[in-house]
C-alpha cells in the first residue's frame, strides 16, 4: 500500500528559543530535528510497509531548504522516496495555509493511508492532520496509540487514550491518522540507510508545480506576540534539624505558596 507521512522540521527540543521582542529569533537557531511526534509516524509507515512486504513509504514537508535534513532522516530510516514543498510565499504559513499545500500535493500522488505527528513541538497546534482529513474529504483518527491495517488494506482499527480507558475506532482507508507518544518506538537510521538517503528520489515542488497562488494559501491567523515564560524564583533551602524544616515548610506552604 502507498503510504504517505507529512513531516516538520522544528527546533532542537533540548535547546533554549530565543525570543527577543515578542519573536522568535529563528537566525539564532542551530540545531533541527524531526518533529518527535512525526518520527512515531514514520515508524508506524515503516512497520505496515514489513508487515505487508510491499508497497510505498513517501514523506512530504513544507519549509525551508533547511527542511531537507528531515526527509533525509526519514530515508535514512527507511522511507522510499520525499516531496519538499519550498515556496517563498510560504514563509510565514499557517496550519491552515500548510494544509491546504499538503492536501494540493497528496492529490498529485496515489496514496492508501495518510499518517502525521499529532502537533508539531514548535507551534503545538495540533490542526494540520485534522484540516488535512476535511480538505481531501476522509476520515481521521487522532492521537492514536495502536493502529491496524485489516488484511484487505481497505479499513483500519485504531486506538487512543481517552480519560479512564482507552477508546477503539474502525475506519475505511484511506484515512488520515495522526500519531501520539506509545504508538512505537522509532528506530534509529543505520549507517546504511544513511549512505542510502541521499540516492533516494527527492522531489522539490514549489506553489506554481501544486497549482496554487500565493493568496489562495495567505495565513488565516496572525502570532501578536510571543513570551518567552517567567524567570523561576530560586529556591529556597530550609535549614534545622528534620522536625523544625518540617514545621517550617508547612507553615510557608501555607502562608507564602498558599497551596495548602
Amino acid at each position: 500500500m502507498n503510504i504517505v507521512v507529512c513531516v516538520k522540521q522544528v527546533p532542537d527540543t533540548e535547546i533554549r528559543i530565543p525570543v527577543q521582542n515578542g519573536r522568535i529569533v529563528e537566525e539564532e537557531i542551530k540545531q533541527y530535528v524531526v518533529n518527535p511526534y512525526d518520527e512515531f509516524a514514520i515508524e508506524e509507515a515503516l512497520r505496515i510497509k514489513e508487515r505487508f512486504g510491499e508497497g510505498k513509504v513517501t514523506l512530504i514537508t513544507v519549509g525551508p531548504e533547511r527542511a531537507r535534513e528531515a526527509l533525509l532522516t526519514g530515508l535514512a530510516m527507511g522511507a522510499d522516496e520525499a516531496i519538499h514543498i519550498n515556496d517563498p510565499a510560504l514563509e510565514g504559513s499557517d496550519a491552515f495555509a500548510t494544509a491546504r499545500v499538503l492536501a494540493a500535493a497528496i492529490k498529485k500522488m496515489p496514496y492508501d493511508l495518510i499518517l502525521c505527528g499529532k502537533q508539531a513541538v514548535d507551534q503545538d497546534n495540533a490542526q494540520i492532520g485534522i484540516a488535512l482529513a476535511e480538505l481531501l474529504d476522509l476520515p481521521h483518527v487522532s492521537v492514536v496509540t495502536k493502529l491496524e491495517i485489516a488484511e484487505d488494506k481497505k479499513s483500519a482499527k485504531a486506538e487512543r487514550e481517552v480519560e479512564g480507558g482507552k477508546e477503539v475506532i474502525e475506519t475505511t482507508l484511506p484515512a488520515v491518522i495522526t500519531a501520539q507518544k506509545g504508538l512505537n518506538e522509532p528506530r534509529y537510521p543505520s549507517f546504511k540507510g544513511i549512505r542510502m538517503a541521499r540516492q533516494k528520489p527527492y522531489t522539490v515542488w514549489t506553489l506554481a508545480d501544486l497549482g496554487l497562488k500565493p493568496e489562495e494559501v495567505a495565513p488565516q491567523t496572525e502570532v501578536v506576540v510571543i513570551n518567552p515564560p517567567p524567570e523561576r524564583k530560586a529556591g529556597r533551602i530550609i535549614q534545622g534539624d528534620p522536625e523544625t524544616a518540617v514545621k517550617e515548610l508547612v507553615r510557608l506552604l501555607r502562608e507564602e505558596a498558599k497551596v495548602i
